[in-house]
């Protein structure tokens, strides 16, 4: 049976963000999850980034192969943009082959990130951060499509930024992750 999502609430992503610690390890997820949180880009998507995908300048990213391998441009808000240049900068020191993914090994600097070692960190993570629901990068996905929704920032945006082909997507995902017409109307009840 398949679960409902459960966004995470900020200070929940506040409390997974501190569990990351500061080695190289940590300043790297720290960066994955941050951007994850903030872009709502699929895990997938993440870790096929390459540097020359990352334009922190221009504070944006290319994300050449989406879902359908769909490409499109993602802003970086400021949160986002110092993270990945906080890892940016530890990654140089790494001294990774050319070509190698933005996202890469600490011991071993030019390999790719698997998706799964990556959801394991994350469920770690989250018991660290004493978080009780499911902790998993898709749930980032999830909490920021509902900040967006909550902001009132227009179902065609959201959309763009979560890389769907149809805004009848977004609508149907939006009423999974965030069914605020239901919750408003329920609440506002005499």
């Amino acid at each position: 049976m398949k679960r409902p999502p459960e966004p995470l609430t900020v200070p929940e992503v506040e409390l997974l963000l501190g569990a990351c610690g500061r080695a190289p390890t940590g300043v790297r997820h720290r960066a994955l999850l941050t951007l994850l949180w903030r872009t709502g880009l699929r895990i997938s998507e993440a870790l096929a980034l390459e540097p020359r995908d990352v334009d922190l300048e221009g504070a944006q990213l290319r994300v050449r192969h989406g879902k359908g391998d769909r490409c499109r441009v993602v802003g970086l808000d400021p949160r986002a943009r110092r993270a990945l240049q906080d890892w940016t900068t530890t990654r140089v020191g790494l001294d990774p082959p050319q070509g190698a993914p933005v996202f890469c090994g600490i011991r071993n600097p030019g390999a790719r990130l698997n998706p799964g070692d990556v959801r394991d960190s994350l469920h770690a993570l989250g018991r660290r951060a004493g978080i009780a629901k499911p902790v998993r990068p898709h749930g980032l996905r999830h909490t920021m499509a509902c900040e967006l929704a909550r902001e009132g920032v227009p179902v065609n945006v959201i959309q763009r930024a979560l890389g769907h082909s149809s805004v009848a997507t977004t609508h149907t995902y939006l009423n999974h992750v965030a069914p605020q017409e239901v919750l408003d109307c329920m609440r506002s009840r005499a």
